[in-house]
């Protein structure tokens, strides 16, 4: 089968950053099912891995985690799918990854493919879906109430016209009262955030203490930082309320103090949407139901698409081409590559 990957770690513009090259198709066994690749989608997890893991035994190491395919073979123990099912996924970071032409995947860490999305479209969804319902619901556990009920906690998400936060913020506003404040800085991604269901839009160029104070605000139950948390740490000590709570998801390039959270009592929360399949926890299966949920809000519109551009078939051109974009920090919506040459 064909697959793209790397035998060494090297910058996107190196001719040997990525390749195409053949390997033998697995066969599932246990939980696995074999998928047939027909859709995939580029993170910044992807070129984060190409940059720091260097492959082991002298053998290709393959990327890519969301994914969108058909069931063609299924292990001795599965009980939720059958060949000939259309799944999504984002994959598991301890095994070989989705640029292939066929990949093995634990089953319960896949959901079945909205309907109403063709298979690019779904390719976007599945790993900022999962980021963000358990950023919500996992970690913070805030309660999925009707939100038209009154509400008394508030939600502040930084950053919330990039991926995770795109999808964060409908979440938040379909499924609990919470009041949603979103954090951009040009006009047109806060009129993004704006249009995905955020009660407010700040912008997190200017001190987030102040933008809270302007629209009536003067502190805020919950904190979600998606990106550059070093940069507004000390507004978010500033802003959480008495026993808050502070979520993030990225790598802060400095130590933040979080004895600056000790007078609030304020908790703090990572979320690593791979934890659960890289640590195989009790409780795995959450993540194949809560992409079923997921699904059925897009199949009823209540969950806008954030698919950007599609970047072709799947090969190791058009992946350096989405590498070298998404390293570069101005791609708008996430990149699908769909189908393999032949």
């Amino acid at each position: 089968m064909k697959a793209i990957g790397y035998l060494n770690s090297l910058a996107i513009d190196q001719a040997d950053a990525l390749v195409d090259f053949d390997q033998a198709k697995p066969s599932p066994t246990g939980r696995d099912l074999l998928v047939k690749i027909h859709a995939v989608s580029v993170n910044p997890v992807d070129t984060k891995v190409r940059m720091r893991v260097q492959p082991e035994n002298n053998e290709h190491k393959v990327l890519g985690w969301d994914a969108v395919g058909e069931v063609v073979e299924v292990g001795d123990q599965v009980c939720f799918y059958k060949k000939g099912d259309t799944v999504w996924y984002a994959g598991d970071l301890t095994r070989p990854g989705t640029n292939a032409e066929y990949h093995l995947v634990d089953e319960r860490i896949v959901g079945e493919k909205p309907r109403s999305l063709s298979d690019a479209q779904a390719a976007a969804f599945p790993l900022t879906a999962i980021t963000a319902w358990e950023l919500l619901f996992d970690r913070l556990q805030i309660a999925q109430t009707n939100p038209t009920d009154k509400t008394d906690q508030q939600i502040l998400v930084i950053g919330a016209a990039g991926g995770v936060g795109s999808i964060l913020v409908q979440l938040a506003t379909q499924l609990t009262n919470s009041l949603v404040i979103g954090t951009a800085s040009r006009p047109e991604s806060q009129a993004w955030v704006k249009e995905l269901g955020a009660d407010h839009v700040i912008d997190h160029r200017k001190p987030l203490s102040q933008e809270l104070k302007r629209i009536g605000i003067p502190s805020v139950s919950h904190v979600i930082s998606l990106n550059a948390t070093e940069q507004h740490f000390p507004e978010i000590a500033e802003v959480i309320a008495p026993q808050g709570k502070f979520a993030l998801i990225d790598d802060p390039s400095t130590p933040l103090d979080i004895g600056l959270l000790k007078t609030k009592s304020a908790s703090v929360h990572w979320e690593f949407m791979y934890t659960r399949s890289m640590y195989n926890t009790a409780d795995i299966e959450k993540q194949r139901e809560l992409l079923n949920r997921v699904a059925t809000l897009i199949d009823h519109g209540d969950i806008k698409t954030t698919f950007g551009a599609h970047y072709g078939t799947i090969n190791a051109a058009n992946l350096k081409r989405a590498h070298a974009d998404i390293e570069s920090g101005k791609t708008i919506g996430k990149i699908v590559l769909e189908g393999f040459d032949h």
